[in-house]
């Protein structure tokens, strides 16, 4: 059966049930969940929504399911810049100690075999960190450090929500792209794994969408920017690229 991946959700509430339809559709039995599923609008309804898949769900932590576990336990690194830092601490404050427990005892890599493609190493940004950064355009240098040790011919990744399927030291890279907050295009970007890879994008009624998070998160630290950027419209692949390009060497 084939694997749906997706990342980077960001409490997108309403992409996600688009994503979820267009999984069920296609006879999905496993969905690998790749981490920064829940710092965003509706942080515990996403939860529970993906909670709701039961079995079929495969749990990877990302960057954000660490420091939502932080902010609740009143440990986050006061160093975390605002931009993440403010929305972290609003969403950890709406959480359950159920949410909490469960982001808490997450994986940051998980393996599966996908019929066609063989042993698939999943992970929220590399396998040295979960604030890494390899990118479309990296060097291949950039990839050998960043997965050194890894095995697996495939590598299924997020974190910059730019979708891509590249080679790399003798290893296929696949970024899904972003559930709930794309760069590149409006909707919503995931994975469909088995028995190659498509990167799929879902429409969904970005008004709706849009009424729904400000009704449901009116408090929710820039939600206007959020809708406008996240949902409306989106910053280019262009735009997004130069940006995390400077990132990476920043962490370089």
């Amino acid at each position: 059966m084939p694997v749906a991946v997706l990342a980077d959700i960001h409490g997108n509430l309403p992409a996600l049930d688009a994503v979820l339809a267009d999984v069920a559709a296609a006879g999905v039995d496993t969905v690998v969940l790749n981490g920064d599923m829940a710092t965003g609008p509706m942080p515990a309804e996403t939860l529970d929504r993906l909670a709701g898949l039961g079995d079929r769900a495969v749990w990877v932590r990302g960057n954000c399911e660490r420091e939502l576990v932080a902010a609740f336990d009143g440990t986050l690194d006061p160093a975390l810049p605002d931009e993440a830092r403010v929305p972290t601490e609003y969403c950890a404050a709406r959480i359950t100690r159920e949410h909490r427990d469960l982001l808490a005892g997450l994986p940051t890599s998980v393996t599966l075999d996908v019929d066609g493609l063989g042993a698939v190493r999943f992970c929220h940004a590399t396998a040295r960190s979960d604030t890494g950064m390899v990118l479309v355009d990296s060097p291949v240098d950039a990839y050998r450090d960043a997965f050194a040790g890894v095995g697996e011919p495939t590598v299924v990744l997020g974190h910059t929500h730019m979708p891509f399927d590249r080679l790399a030291d003798r290893r296929r890279f696949v970024n899904a792209g972003s559930v709930g907050m794309p760069y590149g295009g409006v909707g919503a970007f995931w994975a469909l794994l088995g028995p190659d890879v498509v990167l799929r994008r879902t429409p969904y009624d970005l008004d709706a969408a849009a009424a729904l998070l400000r009704d449901a998160a009116p408090e929710y630290p820039g939600i206007d920017e959020f809708v406008a950027e996240n949902v409306r419209t989106t910053a280019s692949d262009a735009e997004a690229l130069a940006v995390f390009s400077r990132a990476a060497r920043a962490k370089s």
